[in-house]
C-alpha cells in the first residue's frame, strides 16, 4: 500500500564476499552485509532486500561524526526546497500549462520509488511520457541501452511526448521534487531513487546505494549522465555516500548547474 516502510535491521554479521564486490573508484571500499529486509510495493509484490553491503560504519553513520552535518543537511533541504517552490512557482505553473495543452491531463507524474533502506514514497514530477507508459516499459526492455538490466535508459523512447523530450532534456520535469524534499523522501543530492521493477534487477551489491536518502540530484548525474553501465553508477552513489560532506553537496549542485544547461539529460 502507499506510505509502506521498510526498515533493514542488523540481524546479524557475516563475512562480506569479495568476488561479488565491484571495482572500485577509490580505495577499495570495507564492507559487510546487513540483515535481509523486503520492500513492499503499493501492489503488495515483495522485492527482497538480500544481505544488502554496507559500507563499513554506515550503519552508525550518525554516531560516527557526521550526525550534525546531516542535520544541516536537512535544514538546507527544507530552506532549498521551501525557496525554490515559491521562486519557480511561474515556471510550474507554464510548464503545468504546456503539458495540458501538448497532451491532457494530468500534468503531473507520481511513481512509487525506492527510498532509504527500501522506504517506499511516491516521486512526483511533470509528466513527459504519454498516459500508460509505465505499462509498455517491459515490452520496451530489449531495447534497454544500460547494460546490467537493472535501470532502463532508451534515446527514443516512444512513449515520451514532444514537450516530455524537452523537458528531460532541461531536467525541468524534475522540479516538482522539490516537494518530496519538503516532505523528507528525499534530499537536494543523494542518490537518484529507482523504481521497484529496477529493483528486481540489483545484484546484492547494488542495494548498499539505498544506505542514503535519495536525491534530486547527484554524483553520477554531474559526472556521467550519458554513462550506460549500471555499476559505474552505482560505484559513483557508493563513492558519494563514503565521502559525503556538506562540502561535497555544494560542490554537486553548483555543478548540476552546467550540467542542466547543457541539456544533457534523457
Amino acid at each position: 500500500m502507499l506510505g509502506h516502510s521498510v526498515t533493514i535491521e542488523d540481524r546479524r554479521e557475516a563475512a562480506a564476499d569479495p568476488a561479488s564486490a565491484p571495482p572500485p573508484l577509490a580505495p577499495p571500499i570495507s564492507a559487510v552485509p546487513s540483515a535481509a529486509g523486503v520492500a513492499i510495493t503499493p501492489e503488495g509484490r515483495a522485492i527482497p532486500i538480500p544481505e544488502a553491503r554496507v559500507i563499513e560504519g554506515l550503519a552508525g553513520i550518525d554516531s560516527a561524526g557526521r550526525g550534525a552535518g546531516l542535520a544541516v543537511k536537512r535544514v538546507l533541504d527544507l530552506i532549498g526546497a521551501a525557496v525554490g517552490l515559491v521562486v519557480l512557482s511561474p515556471v510550474f505553473l507554464l510548464v503545468a500549462l504546456a503539458i495540458l495543452v501538448d497532451d491532457g491531463r494530468p500534468a503531473f507524474f507520481r511513481q512509487s520509488r525506492a527510498g532509504r533502506h527500501g522506504r517506499t514514497f511516491n516521486i512526483v514530477k511533470f509528466r513527459t511520457m504519454h498516459n500508460g507508459a509505465d505499462a509498455l516499459r517491459a515490452g520496451l526492455r530489449a531495447h534497454n541501452e544500460v547494460s546490467g538490466g537493472a535501470s532502463f535508459k532508451m534515446t527514443d523512447d516512444p512513449r515520451i511526448t514532444r514537450l516530455g523530450r524537452f523537458l528531460r532534456r532541461t531536467s525541468l520535469d524534475e522540479l516538482p521534487q522539490l516537494w518530496n524534499v519538503l516532505l523528507g523522501d528525499m534530499s537536494l543530492v543523494g542518490p537518484r531513487p529507482h523504481p521497484f521493477d529496477d529493483l528486481d534487477g540489483y545484484a546484492e551489491w547494488h542495494f548498499a546505494r539505498l544506505a542514503m536518502k535519495p536525491g534530486m540530484t547527484g554524483m553520477w548525474q554531474v559526472s556521467a549522465r550519458r554513462e550506460t553501465d549500471f555499476d559505474r553508477w552505482v560505484q559513483q552513489d557508493l563513492e558519494y555516500i563514503r565521502r559525503w560532506s556538506l562540502a561535497l553537496d555544494l560542490r554537486i549542485l553548483l555543478q548540476t548547474i552546467p550540467a542542466v544547461i547543457r541539456g544533457s539529460g534523457r
